[in-house]
């Protein structure tokens, strides 16, 4: 883990603010009506200023899956406000854009409490309750487990 994510250029302490409220104004004004506008919170700008930027070349074996690289850079979603907002009613919650998963074939997200998922051609996957949990279920390869509807569950 460490290795992953020394390479990718994370190192303690790292604190990006600048970069992370400019991204955060660029969301914030993107789209037209008030109802598909970007949704920008403290736990999303606080998660752009530690790793924003950062990219994991990823492959091969986890744990449990396959990893596979992933970028932490929140434009990767500027154009799925309407996609975020939907999730974030389902999850009675906002939801800001994270970064991507495949080169774009995953859309990463984070909600206001701080919990990450990922958004793909099969569904919704929570990845962890907090960034850091998220980081190392995608650089280890560990389960995702994913969102069902009460009537999927019944």
């Amino acid at each position: 883990m460490a290795a992953a994510l020394k390479q990718a250029g994370w190192h303690p302490g790292r604190w990006e603010i600048i970069q992370a409220e400019q991204w955060a104004d660029e969301l914030a004004a993107h789209g037209a009506p008030p109802d598909v506008r970007h949704s920008v919170f403290p736990a999303a700008v606080e998660a752009w200023a530690e790793f924003g930027g950062l990219s994991f070349d990823l492959s091969g074996a986890g744990r449990a899956q396959a990893r596979t690289p992933f970028l932490l850079d929140p434009r990767c979603g500027l154009h799925q406000p309407r996609t975020l907002a939907d999730l974030g009613r389902a999850l009675d919650s906002k939801v800001a854009p994270l970064g991507e998963e495949a080169f774009g074939q995953a859309l990463l997200a984070i909600d206001e409490g701080g919990r990450v998922f990922s958004l793909d051609h099969a569904g919704e996957w929570f990845l962890g309750h907090s960034i850091d949990q998220a980081v190392s279920t995608l650089v280890l390869g560990l389960p995702q487990e994913r969102l069902r509807t009460a009537a999927e569950t019944d």
